[in-house]
């Protein structure tokens, strides 16, 4: 949801050219299926597509990206513990850091809360984006 959230972003500020965007698990269970149907439906109340399809993350998902961002502690735990070097590890941000109207420490997992729970995780995920976007275009 994140990586359309921003796509949005770049597109309303004309800035799509200067961006590579995409979306990586740490776990490959779900690999190359689309994001949940829930998940699908709450982003397309929103306007949003989510056609992408699940990928495992990789090491040289280091090497491909500036900024690698993780969800929650896991997440966070799980690209240290691959990351080898400081750069690597300087690169891991969490997604709440750029939150700039919620306030919370991690992205729940929605999948058991219903549709509140989409709805919220959507909100925060819009949220985080739009201070991502503010990070990385202040000079």
């Amino acid at each position: 949801m994140a990586e359309v959230a921003f796509q949005r972003i770049l597109e309303r500020e004309h800035a799509t050219d200067r961006f590579t965007i995409d979306s990586a698990g740490l776990i490959g269970f779900h690999a190359g299926e689309l994001p949940d149907s829930r998940m699908r439906y709450h982003a397309g109340k929103r306007g949003y597509t989510m056609t992408h399809r699940s990928r495992p993350f990789t090491r040289s998902d280091f090497d491909r990206f500036d900024m690698i961002i993780g969800m929650d502690d896991q997440n966070i735990k799980g690209l240290n513990n691959q990351a080898h070097t400081l750069d690597e590890k300087n690169k891991i941000q969490r997604m709440t850091d750029f939150c700039r109207n919620i306030d919370a420490d991690h992205v729940p997992d929605p999948y058991y809360s219903g549709d509140q729970g989409f709805e919220n995780v959507i909100d925060l995920l819009e949220d985080a984006c739009e201070g991502l976007y503010e990070a990385v275009n202040t000079p």
